[in-house]
């Protein structure tokens, strides 16, 4: 039981005795387990959010269970939700969305997008697949809430290089740690992230080895990829790769966001930047080429990036939260702007 959870809570108190119809709505109880299992807050945190007695938290949770709704993810028929993935779906003409429940506009959406990212992972995931992976704090989250099992003849390729100083997550790190849950193949792009020039970067590729891992990027049955923020802080700047002066200077270009470390401006078009020809990844247009393409993401700071994303990348699955749905949703588009 978390701290802050009532122990003397007894099994009597938390059955209760319901009177006709007093059983709460299904959207709530699922709403409660995502709250209590996902987003690990304590029962009294989510009866005050909520506005809802403790010993209701504690029955819903039980309904959860019972009904078999708990497990890492929640079952995804809640109608609200339903709502904001059909509306995405048209206004971005996107394949698939799934939105991920959030507790409140306030919280940090990460853990609620990688645990609908491992779930839909763990269930897409067949034989024989080559998973081209990026990376990011929420792709990191995602080894948290994936299904471990073997699965024979995966190939898990990451499509970016390394750094030299990481705090919470390495790109090739993560492949790896996912390679491993599966005991699968795992092919690393064994190069920085960022080299001096252009021509480094020819020179790595033909010469030293990694002409192998592009070639093999080639046949991706499924990419995973995360859309990073150009705003001050953002993530790739506290891990060095860049400094202060060209983040600034990426703004000024008219960069919104990056995948894989390519920023791109909102109408998703790459910005006119030497950083743009020294990253040593796989290039977009070779992971686009993958039948199943993965882009995740959340946070109010990454609307922009997210909606730039989706035409540069042409993703087959967007996975995001409740929250950043609805501030994509109220965006404008070149069509509002027509219209």
């Amino acid at each position: 039981m978390k701290s802050g959870d009532n122990a003397e809570v007894t099994d009597e108190e938390a059955a209760g005795k319901a009177s006709p119809g007093a059983r709460r709505p299904p959207r709530l109880r699922q709403r409660v387990a995502w709250m209590y299992y996902v987003e690990e807050m304590t029962q009294g945190a989510i009866a005050e959010a909520l506005g809802i007695g403790r010993i209701t938290v504690v029955r819903l949770l039980a309904e959860a269970r019972t009904m078999n709704e708990v497990r890492i993810g929640l079952r995804r028929d809640m109608s609200e939700l339903s709502r904001l993935e059909f509306k995405l779906q048209k206004k971005f003409n996107l394949p698939e969305v799934i939105v991920a429940p959030l507790s409140s506009d306030q919280a940090d959406p990460r853990s609620v997008i990688a645990a609908a990212t491992g779930e839909y992972v763990s269930q897409m995931l067949r034989p024989g697949m080559k998973l081209g992976l990026g990376w990011g704090s929420t792709l990191t989250r995602t080894l948290s809430f994936i299904e471990e099992r073997q699965i024979p003849g995966l190939s898990v390729v990451s499509l970016l290089g390394g750094i030299m100083r990481a705090r919470q997550a390495n790109p090739v790190e993560f492949a790896w740690q996912f390679a491993r849950i599966f005991n699968a193949d795992c092919y690393l792009l064994a190069a920085p992230v960022l080299v001096d020039s252009a021509a480094t970067k020819r020179t790595l590729i033909e010469r030293c080895g990694l002409k192998e891992i592009f070639t093999l990027a080639e046949s991706l049955d499924a990419a995973v990829l995360s859309v990073g923020s150009i705003k001050p802080q953002a993530m790739t700047e506290y891990y060095g790769a860049f400094s202060n002066d060209e983040f600034r200077e990426l703004r000024d270009c008219g960069a919104v966001g990056d995948i894989l470390c390519h920023f791109y401006d909102r109408e998703g078009r790459l910005v006119d930047h030497s950083i743009n020809k020294r990253i040593m990844s796989i290039p977009l247009a070779t992971a686009a080429k993958a039948p199943i393409r993965v882009l995740i993401s959340g946070g109010k700071q990454k609307v922009d990036a997210l909606i730039g994303g989706f035409k540069l990348f042409r993703p087959t699955v967007v996975i995001t939260d409740e929250a950043t749905a609805a501030l994509l949703l109220s965006a404008p588009t070149v069509q509002d702007k027509v219209a």
